[in-house]
């Protein structure tokens, strides 16, 4: 991902923060409305709540494009970390059973043999 790529993927998402501060505010506008001792204002209310609604939306769209933009881009595509803690995850195993061996043979060593 290019730095002017990573900038304007930055700036969307600052852009997502600052609609989330706005739903937040609308969200509270909503509320003050209904506790407004004269009773809310339908009007208000139904306009506050499309405002509501329209911009999670958007923020839905803008976010799961983020998701997706970031998805494209792999820096660890060619990364060998999984191959390499395989590796050295069998090792160990294969470490583990040798010194079985070495204890069973220790142990059938013990014993007379049958001859």
């Amino acid at each position: 991902m290019d730095p002017q790529t990573q900038n304007t993927s930055l700036q969307r998402l600052q852009n997502v923060e600052r609609r989330v501060v706005r739903v937040l505010d609308i969200a509270g506008g909503v509320m003050e409305e209904l506790t407004n001792p004269s009773g809310p204002r339908r009007d208000l209310v139904k306009s506050l709540c499309g405002e509501f609604m329209q911009s999670i939306k958007d923020i839905q769209v803008t976010l799961r494009e983020e998701i997706k933009s970031a998805c494209e881009y792999r820096p660890f595509e060619k990364c060998d970390y999984n191959s390499r803690i395989a590796n050295e995850i069998c090792f160990q195993k294969l470490q583990y059973v040798l010194s079985q061996l070495d204890h069973l043979k220790i142990t059938v060593d013990r014993y007379p043999s049958s001859d």
